[in-house]
């Protein structure tokens, strides 16, 4: 197993692992969130919506305690550059999934029963894609040489995803009955689920460098 490249310094990596758990909670949330909206029930959609808000405080707080510590304990001057960088992304990630209920709040779209079975699969693997890509940021803490076991299923949630925003988009479409301003407002949504999928394959990406940078 390969070191620690916080070298074990138990303190840190306690904190780096609570903040992981918040961007996959905040992937659990939206999905409880998006499901309330789909269902009519408002009550359950704002409940969730201010748990959202509270995880991603606490997601901040957790990042920015984190990114003082790199600093004032001088830790992995060599990689510090990157650790901060895939900080920034994962905290990003957090603040998709906050966002997309915000605009469910603030714009509340009207979706249409028949595609509401396809907006909540579209989310399960965004939601999939993510939580893949806390597993690899685990792994580039903890056991850099299992970053690989995770990163291919990042970009397979993504390209699932892919698949059912294409399908969804044509069925918007495909309605006759439907104002294109309607059909635009629903795609807008689509696209916005879909996004995540999309940066949680980015940050995938950019991970990738990062161990090889580590292993040279």
């Amino acid at each position: 197993m390969a070191e620690s490249i916080l070298k074990k310094r138990i303190g840190i990596e306690k904190e780096v692992d609570e903040f992981l758990d918040k961007v996959s909670e905040a992937g659990l949330l939206c999905k409880n969130g998006m499901n309330s909206y789909l269902q009519g029930n408002m009550d359950a959609f704002a409940q969730a919506l201010t748990s959202i808000r509270n995880t991603e405080h606490k997601g901040d707080a957790l990042r920015r305690s984190i990114e003082q510590d790199l600093f004032r304990k001088t830790l992995i001057p060599e990689s510090r550059g990157d650790v901060m960088e895939l900080l920034e992304d994962m905290d990003a990630l957090l603040d998709r999934f906050t966002g997309l209920l915000w605009q469910f709040e603030i714009e509340r779209p009207d979706i249409c029963i028949e595609f509401h079975e396809d907006y909540k699969e579209l989310l399960l693997y965004s939601v999939e894609a993510v939580e893949a890509t806390v597993r690899s940021c685990r792994s580039f803490f903890k056991d850099i040489n299992a970053v690989a076991d995770h990163v291919h299923k990042v970009i397979f949630w993504e390209k699932e995803s892919d698949k059912v925003t294409t399908r969804l988009q044509r069925a918007i479409f495909g309605r006759q009955d439907l104002r294109l301003s309607h059909k635009m407002h629903l795609r807008f949504f689509a696209k916005q689920v879909d996004r995540i999928a999309d940066d949680a394959e980015d940050v995938s990406d950019r991970l990738n460098i990062y161990v090889i940078k580590r292993m040279l």
